[in-house]
């Protein structure tokens, strides 16, 4: 089969990189723009670039690709039987959609319908699952809604975050991919129209997302804090400035929503009769620490409040 693969993120690399050891034909590689990165702001360059160029790999980075007669052209040319999609983050246009007789193939990160959008790991571990996977997909013209090909369910570890979860999830989508491939040249596959009535959705987060609030139960707070990492991670106010909270974990006594309770732990009321002990944390401004650091360098006293 000859592929055009289009993706930008690490979890993307392991699909590439299957494709190309299963042998392949990648024409080319679409990843984003090169964008300036860091304090320095030099131009930084995608996973999938990096690995496309280690690989001798021909790459394209088109701005734009809804109205971009020049990329169509480039594509019309290669005649590709399929274009491989994972972690573009670009809105695929009809005329791609079109283009290959095998169709536009999508990796998602969650089992669809559920967690449609461009953060399904993050929201899926956020929203207390125990169970996730990946799915491969025909891509049409709505957001995640296309036919499903094949799925892999996955377990969520409870000391799980999208940090760790999301390289096993990157990889077991490649094998899927390689898999869904083979099923359709051997027509063995049948798509699956999605349960509309089902679907959730996973939207790209925002610094506020990572705003805690004491009026939730420790549990989701757990979730939220696991799921957000390394952004916008957990955050909250501690005497006017910020505090991150990089790692906690549930406790059952009753404190206050929001009200501190310090001894040889650090632990913080939340909703339900239930609290957090707070693990690691960092003030603005500072390193992460520990908790026995915090008390030693901020002296906090039982009763002050987080988030104010």
């Amino acid at each position: 089969m000859q592929l055009v693969f289009c993706g930008t993120p690490q979890f993307a690399v392991p699909t590439l990189q299957a494709l190309i050891d299963d042998r392949f034909q990648v024409s080319l590689v679409v990843t984003q723009p090169d964008r300036p990165q860091g304090r320095g702001l030099q131009l930084g360059v995608s996973p999938v670039k990096q690995t496309a160029l280690t690989l001798g790999l021909p790459v394209a980075q088109p701005d734009r690709i809804k109205n971009n007669e020049e990329f169509q052209q480039q594509l019309t040319r290669l005649k590709p039987d399929a274009i491989i999609v994972v972690g573009y983050g670009r809105i695929i246009p009809q005329w791609m959609i079109d283009l290959p007789p095998g169709g536009n193939i999508n990796l998602h990160g969650s089992l669809l319908p559920k967690y449609r959008g461009a953060a399904p790991i993050q929201w899926a571990i956020a929203s207390g699952e125990t169970v996730t996977g990946v799915t491969t997909m025909r891509i049409d013209p709505g957001l995640d809604t296309g036919d499903i090909l094949l799925q892999r369910k996955v377990p969520v570890q409870p000391e799980d975050t999208s940090e760790t979860l999301a390289p096993l999830l990157a990889t077991i989508g490649a094998g899927l991919m390689i898999e869904t491939l083979r099923g359709l040249q051997a027509k063995t596959l049948s798509p699956i129209p999605q349960d509309h009535s089902q679907a959730s959705l996973a939207p790209i987060l925002k610094k506020e997302d990572g705003l805690v609030d004491f009026r939730l139960p420790a549990k989701q707070i757990s979730d939220r804090l696991r799921g957000f990492q390394p952004w916008p991670g957990a955050f909250t106010k501690f005497r006017g400035k910020t505090l991150n909270i990089w790692r906690a974990t549930m406790t059952e006594q009753d404190i206050p929503q929001g009200d501190l309770l310090v001894s040889d732990r650090v632990l913080v009321g939340c909703a339900g009769n239930t609290s957090l002990e707070l693990i690691e944390l960092q003030p603005e401004g500072k390193k992460r620490m520990l908790a026995a650091d915090f008390v030693r360098g901020y002296r906090p006293k039982s009763g002050e409040r987080l988030g104010s």
